[in-house]
């Protein structure tokens, strides 16, 4: 599968202050595949130390001495490798398994900076401390699940692609290629993107007739993994609990029935448990292994965002739209037709947060004031920019238009099913599919 963060891996290879790499993201979001694929194309050995594999094998090289000399010598004995600190990548994968080794990163900047080293993690969120982490001495970088310009890139031969990117670059498309985008978007909206998933799908999806059955029961499987994780890693009293909040979050949002997601509601998730401060380290522990995405929620669209937002008040979504489909058992028949409801806002809206995560990379906000709100407030250029989420053609907005009375932007954002509407209009409709791709039509 080919990602987009290859480039910045790329960029990272070159860069001649390079420090190690630390990549985090959720599990089955490709982070593996994806740093071997980076060691096989672009050097000539790589090595792969796999710290849940051979923990306690291991655990003893970072015991006493964390001199990155001493650190290689004893892998090269324990594993019988024969690693060139000039030319190799060394992969330390699911590095939180071992704090020690995450310490030793620090070193390997500070004394053996020609070395190049990259460390992945699933948990790196729930396990991080300030004993282990090595601040200032990792670049870090999340990878997230595949997202829609992904997953056009890897679905044909390239004329797509290449249509894709020149609509993005004029800011208007064909009615041909807009209606075939939408097509396949209700087929992302299916898959998600998780590599196999998406992978099994592209491979099989003209000759196997019954691959979104295959696709679901793989999602299915990949759910309960995730579930798996909270009992091997919290303790089981706490399991419950990140069960009990990680499944409300599907539940919640499938229970908008008009306009947009509101805000998370803290009663009836935990039994015998209430309020933001019961529910919080939950939702936490579920945010640090990047399975869910928080959307403040602000008061005020004004800068600095973040001041006009309350800690108890935020939207949650998924981080892939395939596993809420898989969640909430929504037929792959229903969601191709179109017909799964007049609840399907919040699918279209779970879509936009994981497109706009991955692209910006940055807390997302939304708005909600005097009965009025906008889905998501960005920031471009030192302004606010509101953007409305439909998940079809109407495109009329109530809570823009009382936005517009109030902060007056110089730009608003609708994103629905309709196509770019004329340019030099304060109020732009864009494709939905280009959601990811909003900072650089803005």
């Amino acid at each position: 599968m080919q990602r987009l963060v290859e480039d910045f891996l790329v960029e990272w290879k070159n860069k001649k202050d390079r420090k190690p790499l630390l990549l985090r993201g959720a599990r089955q979001v490709g982070k593996t595949w994806l740093l071997k694929n980076f060691g096989e194309q672009h050097f000539p050995k790589y090595h792969h130390i796999d710290f849940e594999r051979d923990k306690n094998q291991l655990t003893p090289v970072f015991d006493a001495d964390l001199n990155p000399l001493t650190i290689i010598r004893n892998l090269s004995l324990v594993l019988s490798l024969k690693i060139d600190v000039d030319t190799d990548l060394l992969i330390f994968d699911e590095i939180q398994n071992v704090p020690r080794a995450l310490t030793s990163l620090k070193y390997f900047y500070e004394e053996m900076p020609g070395l190049a080293v990259c460390a992945a993690g699933s948990l790196l969120g729930i396990f991080l401390s300030d004993e282990s982490f090595p601040v200032g001495k990792v670049e870090f970088k999340t990878l997230r699940p595949i997202n829609f310009e992904e997953f056009i890139i890897n679905y044909e031969d390239g004329i797509l692609y290449d249509a894709y990117m020149e609509s993005v670059q004029n800011k208007s498309i064909s009615k041909a290629i807009h209606l075939k985008l939408l097509e396949i978007l209700k087929e992302y909206y299916i898959t998600g993107g998780m590599p196999e998933i998406v992978n099994t799908y592209l491979k099989h999806k003209t000759a196997d007739t019954s691959i979104f059955q295959t696709i679901r029961i793989k999602q299915i499987e990949l759910l309960k993994s995730y579930q798996s994780d909270f009992s091997k890693h919290s303790g089981k009293i706490n399991a419950l609990h990140i069960t009990s909040v990680y499944e409300n979050v599907p539940l919640q949002l499938a229970n908008n029935m008009n306009g947009s997601v509101q805000r998370y509601r803290f009663r009836n998730v935990i039994k015998g448990k209430k309020g933001f401060v019961a529910l919080s380290s939950p939702i936490q522990w579920l945010q640090g292994a990047e399975l869910v995405i928080k959307i403040h929620i602000c008061n005020k669209a004004e800068l600095p965002l973040r001041a006009f937002c309350k800690d108890n008040y935020f939207k949650l979504y998924l981080n892939d739209i395939g596993l809420l489909g898989a969640f909430l058992e929504i037929p792959p028949s229903a969601i191709l037709l179109g017909n799964y409801g007049m609840t399907k806002g919040y699918f279209v809206e779970n879509f936009v947060a994981t497109e706009l995560i991955n692209s910006l990379n940055t807390q997302l906000y939304g708005w909600n004031e005097r009965n009025s709100e906008i889905e998501f407030l960005l920031v471009n250029d030192n302004r606010i920019v509101p953007v409305e989420v439909k998940s079809g053609i109407r495109t009329k907005a109530k809570s823009l238009q009382q936005y517009q009375l109030k902060y007056d932007p110089s730009q608003m954002v609708v994103l629905s099913e309709k196509s770019f509407s004329p340019p030099d209009l304060s109020k732009i409709n864009i494709p939905v599919y280009f959601a990811g791709k909003l900072p650089f039509l803005l």
